[in-house]
């Protein structure tokens, strides 16, 4: 007589951020730190920082751009080939947050979301990412983005596991 037992295996879906700068206001980290937990139920997220370049005041659009194409350098040292990776960009897709919630279950268990710095994202890094997606056409402070995605992907694991959440 041989008994068979089930285990049931939680595959966790690994979601990393890749964000140009530090945060430096302390709402927002307090902000970043209960998404984390509250998502900690539903995937890995690793949120990387890489270092922000300081832009000169009244700094040419030429020097806008060396300036976003040495913070995506960095972006790209730590970016994973494996990963499924969107660029938060404004001229990006926007879709609601049930569409935002079937786009994050159908991708898989890796999934990169990139957030530029405060001059946004260089065109190379753009163009690299498998997909754009906007929130808006607003234009808002990188910081703030954080929270705003984490919020959101956190509203989007609600969604798929049919749990209430505000509309």
């Amino acid at each position: 007589f041989i008994t068979f037992y089930k285990f049931s295996v939680t595959v966790y879906m690994r979601i990393t951020l890749i964000t140009v700068g530090k945060i430096k206001e302390k709402y927002f980290t307090d902000a970043i730190a209960e998404y984390q937990k509250r998502l900690s139920r539903y995937c890995k997220l690793e949120i990387l920082e890489v270092a922000d370049e300081k832009t000169p005041d009244g700094a040419s659009a030429a020097i806008e751009e060396q300036i976003k194409e040495k913070e995506a350098e960095r972006v790209r040292k730590v970016l994973k080939d494996s990963a499924y990776t969107i660029a938060l960009a404004i001229d990006g897709k926007q879709m609601t947050s049930e569409n935002f919630a079937e786009k994050i279950q159908g991708l898989g268990i890796r999934i990169c979301f990139l957030i530029g710095g405060s001059l946004g994202m260089s065109d190379s890094l753009l163009r690299q990412a498998d997909e754009r997606i906007s929130f808006s056409k607003m234009t808002f402070p990188h910081q703030l983005m954080r929270v705003i995605l984490l919020e959101q992907i956190y509203r989007g694991f609600r969604i798929i596991h049919h749990e209430p959440y505000h509309k």
